[in-house]
Order: structure tokens, then C-alpha cells, then sequence
């Protein structure tokens, strides 16, 4: 098993902040992305899922209290935590952060190390939810979460985003059968999505790592099939 590092989204509009405060995060260890506003942010989580945001209240355009409203809106994100990092300390605005859907709120200033320590302590209580096995090998396939790529025959492959998560999550347990509307709840949100999505998302699987591995339940949905 592969331990990946912890995902963090730092996300404020101060540049010297983000470099100063981001580089002490990399040498703790984690793996640090940076935004300069909430759209910024909003865009970046779409292309990776972060295991925290720290995030500011007073941005240009979308502040951090509508921003965290929107994140808390997509699905994908039900196991981020968001962590408001911001001068503006005032019980309103606390208390408007929490209603957003903020799991803590760290008022500046405060000395880096103690947020750090603060941070620690969050991620301890939530790590059961994150995933530790970032690279697992199942049928001769090699997934990487990180990556979103899968390995097969010395050859390897990133894969679209909703295919890899399809992928992944199949593979995670080899054999059960899982049913398409479980399906479009766990990747898609069971948001307004067709089950036919899921038909034509395997397909295209099928084409890029074999038949061999996918096998189609009529009527009710898929499975990762072992082969000997």
C-alpha cells in the first residue's frame, strides 16, 4: 500500500500569503494546490478533489461564505473539509461560515505552526474517510488515484475524469455487482443524469483496457469480474 499525501486547496487573494503560508504547508508534507478567488478555486476542485480547503472570507468577485456554499454543493466534495482562514472574526461571520458549511473557523492572525497543529487534528479525526491506498493493482490493471491514470501491459493511460472515478470504484471491489442508480449516486450525484450515462461511460472503458474486466448485470448494472 501507497500513502499519499493529504490534498490541500489554499485559496485567499493575499499573494504573499499564498506563498509564504503554501511553501510552510509543502514542507509539512502535504501536497498544495493555490487559488486567488472562489472561482479559481471552484474551477481547481474540478479537476482534482482536495482533502481540505482553507479557505478566506473577503475575496474579489465570490466571497468565501458564497463560495463555500457552492462547493458544498457538489457532491464529490461531501468528504472535504473546509476550513476558513480569515481576519474577519466577527460572530456573524462565523457563524454565516458555519451555515455555508464550514467544518471549523481559524481566525488570523495566528502563528503558522499553531495552524498547521489545527489542521493536524481535523484531517486525524476525518481520516478514516480518506482513502490512504492512492495506487492498488487488481486483474493486472495498476490504478492511480492521483494520477487518474491505469497501467496495463507496461502501458499507461490518464483517463478522463468520470471514467477513472467509474474505474475506481468498480475495481475497489472486485466482484461485487453494483447498481447503475448506486452508480450515479457515488460518481455523478444522481443529479439530473441519465442511466444510459453509465452504459456509455463503460463502453469506452471497455475499449481502452479490455472486455475482460467489466461485466455487464442485464437489468440491474456492472461488476468488476476477477479472471483467473
Amino acid at each position: 500500500m501507497i500513502k499519499r499525501k493529504i490534498k490541500i486547496l489554499l485559496v485567499d487573494n493575499d499573494e504573499k500569503f499564498l506563498e509564504t503560508f503554501g511553501g510552510h504547508l509543502t514542507t509539512e508534507g502535504f501536497n498544495v494546490t493555490i487559488a486567488h478567488n472562489g472561482e479559481e478555486a471552484i474551477a481547481k476542485t474540478k479537476k482534482t478533489i482536495p482533502d481540505l480547503i482553507l479557505l478566506d472570507i473577503v475575496m474579489t468577485g465570490m466571497d468565501g461564505v458564497e463560495t463555500c456554499e457552492q462547493l458544498r454543493k457538489d457532491y464529490e466534495l461531501k468528504n472535504t473539509l473546509i476550513v476558513f482562514l480569515s481576519t474577519r472574526n466577527e460572530l456573524f461571520t462565523q457563524l454565516a461560515a458555519f451555515e455555508a458549511g464550514a467544518d471549523d473557523f481559524i481566525s488570523k492572525p495566528i502563528k503558522q505552526k499553531l495552524i498547521v497543529a489545527k489542521i493536524k487534528a481535523l484531517l486525524r479525526r476525518r481520516m478514516d474517510e480518506i482513502p490512504e491506498e492512492v495506487v492498488f493493482k487488481v486483474n493486472g490493471l495498476t490504478i492511480n488515484r492521483d494520477e487518474y491514470a491505469v497501467s496495463t501491459k507496461g502501458s499507461k493511460m490518464v483517463l478522463p475524469r468520470k471514467e477513472f472515478e467509474l474505474l475506481a470504484l468498480l475495481a475497489s471491489s472486485p466482484n461485487k455487482v453494483f447498481k447503475r442508480n448506486e452508480i450515479l449516486h457515488q460518481i455523478w450525484g444522481g443529479n439530473d443524469v441519465s442511466s444510459r450515462t453509465v452504459d456509455v461511460h463503460i463502453t469506452k472503458l471497455r475499449k481502452k483496457i479490455g472486455e475482460a474486466h467489466l461485466k455487464t448485470m442485464s437489468g440491474v448494472g456492472y461488476k468488476f469480474e476477477t479472471v483467473a
